[in-house]
């Protein structure tokens, strides 16, 4: 069966254009995944991503997911509640291009529709901007959550790109 994705590109381009999100409570609290644990990033990419179709590394060996975690292009940052996992995203920063890719995002299932995402996509865009980057940049489809076109846009983000896919 073939379906119709409408996929967006957004960016932003400097950190004054940043609308935040508000803080969670102080048991929230996000971390550098460091050292690097494809576990981990496979365990959330799969949780987060089973609703929305996230399948492309369903096939990753352990030793893709090792070299994938272990770039040092690549920083994953772990969201919880407590000791609990809520969320994370990874970041692909693309020095030469002086830009970041927030390239996954989410929160478990539990923790979505808490108002949480809007202050978890600002960490993400304000640790982006960390390395000297003049543009952050992020995709998110038809098949994400409900609520995450309108978290970009909110969050100061704008559409640079918009295609239409059959999956």
């Amino acid at each position: 069966m073939t379906q119709e994705v409408k996929r967006n590109y957004l960016e932003i381009n400097s950190l004054e254009e940043l609308k935040e999100g508000k803080s969670p409570s102080d048991s929230y609290s996000l971390v550098l995944l460091n050292p690097p644990n494809f576990e981990l990033n496979k365990f959330l990419y799969k949780n987060i991503g089973q609703k929305h179709k996230w399948v492309d590394r369903l096939v990753w060996t352990e030793s893709q997911w090792i070299e994938y975690v272990s770039s040092n292009s690549v920083k994953t940052f772990v969201f919880k509640y407590k000791e609990d996992l809520a969320g994370y995203f990874e970041l692909i920063f693309h020095y030469e291009k002086k830009e970041t890719e927030i390239a996954y995002f989410g929160l478990l299932e539990q923790y979505q529709n808490k108002k949480l995402g809007s202050y978890l996509l600002s960490s993400a865009i304000k640790k982006s901007f960390n390395n000297n980057i003049n543009r952050v940049w992020a995709h998110t489809c038809s098949l994400d959550h409900k609520n995450a076109l309108g978290n970009y846009l909110a969050r100061g983000m704008k559409i640079f790109k918009k295609e239409t896919i059959l999956i």
